[in-house]
């Protein structure tokens, strides 16, 4: 079963930022598509019902940035 996540990262300012965070949480295992927006903050990761928030806020923490779960 697939789940969507919706999350709001504070901190991004660019691509790059967008590419830092999108590499980092789609390495954990189960996430099948991760969009990122610098531009409104905005995180939605797909992925299994194994994916869960802590896995996403810890990658989105080790490229720099801090998110907490909007949806």
């Amino acid at each position: 079963m697939m789940t969507k996540n919706e999350f709001q990262v504070t901190g991004m300012t660019c691509g790059h930022c967008e590419m830092s965070v999108r590499e980092e949480v789609s390495e954990i295992p189960g996430v099948e598509d991760v969009q990122v927006s610098a531009q409104t903050g905005k995180l939605v990761v797909t992925g299994s019902a194994s994916v869960d928030d802590a896995q996403v806020l810890a990658a989105v923490a080790e490229a720099g940035y801090s998110a907490v779960r909007t949806a």
